[in-house]
Formats: C-alpha cells, sequence, structure tokens
C-alpha cells in the first residue's frame, strides 16, 4: 500500500527530469514521493513486477547525471525528499539516526542543538540530502579531518533491488561478523538499493574554529605547507583549501561583495586553512599564528590574514564558497572531479597545465579544491574574450583525455567526490582493469538481477 505523492503531470515532474548543471534532461513515467520506508518497499516491489526501471533521486544537486532519468519515459523517478525526520540522537553513543530526505544542513543544524557536531560540510548542504550524501559518498571541505560520508556512517536502512528491508541501523564502531553490506550500498548512487535512513557519527563541538587565507608561489609550497600545518596543528587542523589567484579573480569579478583580507592579488596560489579547538578561540588563534608565523620564516608563503571574528571568516570562505558560481557566470567550462596522490598535486599540476595551454592555445585554467585530501576540482574556462561556446565544447572530449591520463598515470581517480553517474560512467571504463570491470558488474547482477535500479549509471548498458 503506497501513501504517499505520485506526480504525473508535466508541470509536476518536470523539476525532477534535470540536473543540477542542467546538462541532461530525461522524462519519467511519473514521480514518486513515498512517506516511509514501507512506501519505498512497495514502490521498488511494484517497478521489479513490472519491470520498470527506477532512479532513485535526492536533492537533485549532483553534478554528475546521476539522479536524472533517459530519455526513453520508462522509468520512475523515486523522490526521496519527503523522508525526512530524525529518529534518533544518542549523545552518549556520539550517533543519530535520519532518514535519506533529511537536508544535510537540517542535520547539521540538529547535532548542533544536541551539543555535536555533524562534521559533512558542502557547498550544496542547504539543499543536498543524506541519502545522495551517501549514494555518492560526498566528500567536501572536512575530509582532511573527518573523512568522507563513508567514514561518517556506522549502519544503514535500505530497501533492496527485490523490495526487501534491510534493518542495518546499528550505531557501532566494531561489527566483525561478515560482508559490510553497508559499504556496497554507500557511493553505488542507488545502482544497487535504496537508502532510506542512516546512523551518523557525531563528534564534539569544537570550542572554536579559526579561519586564515596565506598566499604563496605554486602548488609546492602550499604542500609544504599542510605538511607543516599538520606536524604542527595535528588533528585541530580541519580544512585545508587550494585555490588560484585566477579563482579568486572570478569570484571579485561577479560577486562584488567579496573582498581579500589583504592587498590585491599579488601571488598565483592562495590557501584557506582552518583550525578546531576544543579549548578557546585563542588558543586555535595562537596556534593558527604561530604557524602562519613560521611559514613566513622560512618563505613557504608571501602574506596571511587570520580572521579575527566570525563575520571575517565568513568572508573568507565566501571566496571558496563562490568560485562555482563565478564560473557559471563568466560562461562555460569543462570541469574535473579528480583526486591524486598529496605527494604529485604539484607535479600535476606543472605538467597538466602546460600541457593543456600548450595544445589549446588561450585556455584558462580554474584550479582548487582540497589539496589537504589530494581533491582537486580542476577546470578549464575558454580564452579571454572568447564567444564561440560551441568550439570550445568541441575541445571537451580531448581536454577530459589528456587531463584524465595525466591522472590516471599518477594513480589519480578521475571522480574524487561526485560519482560517475552518466558523466564519468565510459570514461571510468577505459580506465578500470578488466578484473575490476567485472567484480563491479558480479556485484551488479548479484544485488540487482532485473537490472531496473538506476540502469546505465556507474556502469554502462552492458553492467
Amino acid at each position: 500500500m503506497f501513501s504517499g505523492r505520485l506526480h504525473h503531470l508535466p508541470n509536476d515532474t518536470a523539476p525532477f527530469l534535470t540536473d543540477w548543471r542542467k546538462r541532461y534532461i530525461g522524462r519519467a513515467l511519473a514521480v514518486a514521493q513515498p512517506d516511509s520506508v514501507g512506501d519505498v518497499a512497495a514502490v521498488v516491489r511494484w517497478c521489479a513486477d513490472q519491470r520498470v526501471p527506477l532512479v532513485p533521486q535526492g536533492g537533485n544537486t549532483g553534478l554528475s547525471g546521476g539522479a536524472t532519468p533517459d530519455e526513453s519515459g520508462r522509468a520512475l523517478v523515486l523522490s526521496l525528499a519527503r523522508l525526512n525526520r530524525v529518529r534518533a540522537i544518542d549523545t552518549a553513543n556520539n550517533s543519530m539516526t535520519v532518514e535519506a530526505g533529511c537536508v544535510l544542513a537540517d542535520v547539521q543544524r540538529q547535532a548542533a542543538d544536541a551539543g555535536r557536531l555533524f562534521p559533512l560540510s558542502l557547498a550544496a548542504e542547504g539543499s543536498c540530502t543524506i541519502g545522495g550524501n551517501l549514494s555518492t559518498n560526498a566528500g567536501g571541505v572536512q575530509v582532511l579531518r573527518f573523512g568522507n560520508a563513508r567514514e561518517l556512517c556506522l549502519g544503514l536502512e535500505v530497501v533492496t533491488a527485490s523490495g526487501e528491508i534491510w534493518d542495518g541501523l546499528r550505531g557501532l564502531r566494531k561489527d566483525n561478523t561478515g560482508y559490510d553490506l553497508r559499504d556496497l550500498f554507500i557511493g553505488a548512487e542507488g545502482t544497487l538499493g535504496v537508502i532510506t535512513a542512516a546512523t551518523l557519527k557525531l563528534h564534539p563541538l569544537p570550542a572554536a574554529q579559526v579561519t586564515a587565507l596565506v598566499a604563496l608561489n605554486d602548488p609546492d609550497a602550499a604542500v609544504a605547507l599542510l605538511e607543516r600545518a599538520q606536524r604542527r596543528l595535528g588533528a585541530s587542523l580541519t580544512a585545508f583549501e587550494l585555490m588560484s589567484a585566477f579563482c579568486i579573480d572570478l569570484v571579485l569579478r561577479h560577486f562584488p561583495d567579496c573582498r581579500l583580507p589583504f592587498g590585491e592579488l599579488a601571488s598565483p596560489y592562495y590557501v584557506l586553512l582552518e583550525c578546531s579547538d576544543a579549548d578557546s578561540h585563542e588558543h586555535a588563534q595562537a596556534a593558527l599564528t604561530a604557524l602562519l608565523a613560521e611559514a613566513l620564516e622560512h618563505t613557504l608563503i608571501s602574506d596571511a590574514a587570520v580572521a579575527s571574528s566570525i563575520a571575517q571568516s565568513r568572508a573568507i570562505w565566501a571566496l571558496r564558497e563562490n568560485i562555482s558560481e563565478a564560473q557559471a557566470a563568466e560562461g562555460k567550462n569543462i570541469k574535473h572531479d579528480v583526486s591524486v596522490p598529496i605527494s604529485a598535486i604539484a607535479e600535476f599540476v606543472a605538467h597538466t597545465n602546460a600541457a593543456l595551454t600548450t595544445r589549446f592555445p588561450g585556455v584558462r585554467m580554474v584550479v582548487f579544491g582540497h589539496l589537504g585530501d589530494g581533491n582537486l576540482h580542476y577546470n578549464v574556462s575558454p580564452p579571454e574574450g572568447a564567444t564561440d561556446e560551441a568550439a570550445f565544447l568541441a575541445m571537451q572530449p580531448d581536454i577530459n583525455r589528456l587531463t584524465h591520463d595525466a591522472v590516471v598515470a599518477r594513480r589519480g581517480s578521475i571522480s574524487a567526490e561526485h560519482g560517475l553517474g552518466q558523466l564519468r560512467r565510459d570514461e571510468a571504463a577505459r580506465y578500470k582493469s578488466p578484473v575490476e570491470m567485472s567484480l563491479m558488474r558480479a556485484i551488479k547482477q548479484a544485488l540487482d538481477p532485473l537490472g531496473i535500479m538506476n540502469p546505465n549509471k556507474v556502469l554502462g548498458p552492458s553492467g
């Protein structure tokens, strides 16, 4: 018995049929919005009986087209937005159990109200949902300290491809009783089952967080600064974000309210650091200031500004958080979400920047990301003043191939935190070994033998 909402009129279904970047537009048989895990199970059972493809969807903020149906109109979109209840918060166990449709910012807020920190933090946190975060193994700005979504999840509730409900909502740090089913569904992008709830790991609220922006010459200096910061600050270093001067210039151009905390853009690269402290603001500020004084003395950095208030901290973070929207305002760009070993980042950036600008003269490199965990958003903008968007986008396959070849040559990944979806599915198959692809297809076949769960995402049609 299904008690949720079912949308089939074009005006009602339209918001669910286009991805956030408006790159993919699909069609659907209908959009179902269940009210309970029982509703989800009923929908999945019906889809299995009728052999109807099912596309799970959270906040629809994904960047790889993983939650958008194809153009056939045969699929049913399953929106988890109405499964948005916090079921329990256990402060003694430092855990909370929430439904998949809970918005990430609401989870953070409710954890804070209970005196705890849920540290997953990313630009879309005001609209993305926990189910989507787990299905894509989301990262964000605090992976350096707390890990990806996978590391922040203790247990799951999942509706399987046959419509059965697996209750794995165990708030345990240790459970050595066989295969870790939880880890199969995290990062699977809805291709193996539907995550309907999760037990999440909480942490003590920090007494203070202090932010700084520093100027430096190149990614080599940034990696050296990271090593020094980890040695001095240890686990209190919670964010370490690299941004090229061009990134910040785009933000200042398209967000006139944003300001640099010092002078003009005089350095090629900048790093945003954040230090969290269990003691006090003064203690955190003193530790970060001492680190930066040492870095200045050793000429790792050329300038630094430490926020002395929440407003100043937000102003520094705005320079980082507005990069994606500033890129969009500037026009079309070719995006890459890659990871390489931290030790290889500087060489990767220098080599690949040179290769791309030589082969595609005039392109502008938009290099930023979570250097602390090896994840770069390595994007390419057209030459200044270029007006032929079609000609620029025609370069995309070659730009992607050059970039991803450079990533894989350094034993990196072509998708660090955005997932494969439709966007990177075929490219991933090119770089993964036959053994790895065979194992992935075997898991898919075992858990979704009818092939109805988010078909043609992550794996191709043969998967």
